[in-house]
């Protein structure tokens, strides 16, 4: 009886680490991802720009600072 009981008890402990693993790991891989992106923008304001003059339009700042704040309360 203390085979099975041991074999239960490895089994057991084997999860709880597997799961605390995956846990350490999708928090650390949420974390870069979230820190890639604040250094990475997938848009920034020269990229709006270059847009605006694509266009045919000279953008002002305002309207490069409304357009980012409107990506920004799309998230």
């Amino acid at each position: 009886m203390s085979t099975g009981l041991a074999i239960g008890l490895i089994i057991g402990v084997s999860i709880i680490v597997g799961l605390t693993a995956a846990a350490i790991t999708f928090w650390l891989t949420k974390k870069l991802f979230e820190k890639q992106l604040r250094e990475n923008p997938p848009i920034n304001e020269k990229m709006i720009r270059a847009m605006f003059l694509q266009m045919g339009r000279k953008p002002s700042e305002a309207q490069i600072k409304a357009v980012m704040r409107s990506m920004k309360s799309a998230k």
